[in-house]
């Protein structure tokens, strides 16, 4: 099976077609929404991968046949040279079809190698790549900003965060390059498209652009009912606390375990994530801390089965779009502490223990009291599964509805 192939049964595995007969019968044919394949090809786990993957899984939900642009594969053994010559061409890229030979499953269109080259088309000629199908659909729903756009299709892009612009010392990515295409995102798009009320306003100041045409949708969380399997090494429920996520300066590691030695608790704190290219030093801090229990990466049903099960989660990071960690623990009934402003703030509510990251005391604390306080962890359960009603996937796939249905009704149409 070639990759395009198995992005394709990827797609399909979150598609119900029954769903969207039901849909067609009853509202009319449903919306045509594209989606990219770049971050659906991502195992990692990473926010945006799971971000794409709800998106996907919600579509039918959202009364939306799904579709797929696809890159074609792995073409990572392309030469450089060869890829930047083929972005000299300032034309368009002319997408092919491909289905996957069932007519319930939802269709594949293949540029080959589009994502990479896309990124050196910009570079040479400042501008996003022009995509053209033969039967464009009604709307491209970009998974992240990418400088590329369907000719002929309502271009919505979901843009995660401003952190490369707004904390570009917490980034890795290049803040002039990101605003400038940024820049040309917008200037495609119909509307984008964000996780929270404080990146929403974020896009509007730095961007300039109409506060109606940005969206924030939240994200969905799907966190289901499972047989958990054991928990690994020596750990026992309760009796630890949980950080996950990818390890690097922006989530604010360093304090955290600091904060955890100084707090007195003998619970150990658990560390779940990749590591990350140039966290070298971070890495070596955490091994060495008593009391830290670092894991790699682990699939999602470990994932979910530790912070089900953890006394907390721990979550003070410096700077986020949304938060999936917190979200994901209160719909598990898991106690969250977390940072007292910007995204998570808002997303936790008053649902959460809510702490200044950059204060150890606050933090150490903050973890004392959870270590000891059954009423207050209670608390904070009850609280946390109310309010991580609002991101379940049936208010999610609401959201979506309206976000569709807004692109299908304003007049006019991309070239």
């Amino acid at each position: 099976m070639t990759s395009a192939s198995s992005n394709l049964e990827r797609l399909r595995a979150l598609y119900d077609p029954h769903y969207v007969r039901h849909v067609e019968s009853s509202h009319g044919a449903p919306v045509q929404v594209c989606l990219d394949s770049r971050v659906l090809q991502d195992a990692a786990g990473t926010g945006v991968a799971t971000y794409a993957r709800m998106l996907a899984k919600s579509l039918p939900d959202a009364g939306a046949a799904p579709l797929l642009l696809d890159d074609g594969g792995d073409d990572g053994a392309r030469a450089r040279l060869h890829r930047w010559m083929a972005a000299t061409r300032a034309g368009p890229r002319q997408a092919a079809p491909e289905n996957g030979g069932e007519d319930e499953a939802p269709a594949q269109w293949i540029v080959r190698d589009v994502f990479r080259e896309a990124q050196v088309f910009f570079n040479l000629h400042g501008r996003a790549l022009r995509i053209e199908m033969t039967t464009p659909p009604q709307v491209m729903h970009w998974t992240y900003p990418l400088p590329l756009y369907v000719a002929g299709a309502r271009n919505l892009y979901s843009v995660h965060d401003l952190i490369p612009i707004t904390n570009p010392q917490l980034s890795t990515i290049n803040p002039a390059r990101h605003r400038a295409i940024l820049r040309e995102v917008v200037r495609n798009a119909y509307a984008v498209v964000t996780v929270s009320e404080c990146v929403r306003r974020e896009i509007v100041a730095h961007l300039a652009m109409p506060p109606a045409r940005v969206i924030n949708t939240y994200q969905g969380v799907d966190a289901p009912l499972q047989t958990d399997p054991p928990l690994p090494g020596a750990l026992r429920s309760g009796r630890y606390f949980l950080f996950c996520g990818r390890v690097e300066r922006r989530k604010n590691l360093a304090r955290l375990v600091e904060a955890h030695a100084r707090s007195g608790t003998a619970q150990d704190l658990v560390i779940v994530g990749p590591e990350v290219p140039g966290e070298e030093a971070l890495e070596t801090l955490l091994r060495r801390q008593p009391g830290v229990v670092r894991l790699p990466w682990l699939p999602r049903p470990e994932l979910l089965a530790l912070m089900r099960r953890a006394r907390a989660l721990l979550f003070p990071s410096l700077a986020e779009g949304f938060g999936l960690p917190v979200a994901e623990a209160m719909v598990l009934g898991c106690p969250v502490l977390t940072s007292d402003r910007g995204a998570l703030a808002e997303v936790a509510a008053q649902a959460a223990l809510l702490v200044d990251p950059q204060d150890v005391a606050a933090l150490a604390e903050g973890i004392g009291r959870l270590d000891t306080d059954d009423v207050l962890c209670g608390r904070l359960r009850e609280a946390g599964f109310a309010r991580g009603k609002m991101f379940g996937q049936d208010v999610y796939a609401r959201r979506l509805r309206a976000l569709y249905a807004d692109a299908l009704a304003a007049p006019g149409c991309a070239a």
